[in-house]
């Protein structure tokens, strides 16, 4: 598993790490049942604070993502992988529908906006 925390991003670390954890998840990378660093091991790793890794794991189990069994660690929960794509779909299509009400009130035409979505998704 690799996280890789961009300190001038402006997005909280604990946001980072539960961001890139879910992604993994989401997409297969990391598979069910499959143990997660422990929260210790990856602060290290990191160099940050426990407490920022935790708040990362607290947020993933508060969400389903990951379960907890004491004395053992994190485990990757089962998911609905065709759910969560579905719900990611429906984000995906209300910030298009901002991006296109925006490109209108600035004159962009499709091309320019598929420029720069092409642009973005080559940057991330």
């Amino acid at each position: 598993m690799q996280i890789y925390l961009d300190h001038r991003s402006g997005a909280a670390i604990y946001d980072q790490i539960y961001t890139q954890i879910k992604t993994q998840i989401i997409s297969g990378g990391i598979q069910q049942d499959e143990a997660l660093p422990s929260i210790r091991s990856l602060a290290k790793d990191l160099h940050i604070s426990v407490i920022t890794t935790k708040r990362a794991y607290d947020e993933l189990e508060k969400e389903g993502y990951i379960y907890t069994v004491a004395g053992k660690g994190c485990f990757v929960a089962a998911q609905n992988l065709e759910q969560l794509r579905e719900e990611n779909l429906k984000k995906l299509e209300a910030h298009l529908s901002a991006a296109a009400s925006l490109a209108v009130q600035c004159g962009l035409d499709c091309e320019d906006v598929v420029e720069m979505l092409r642009f973005e998704m080559e940057e991330s």
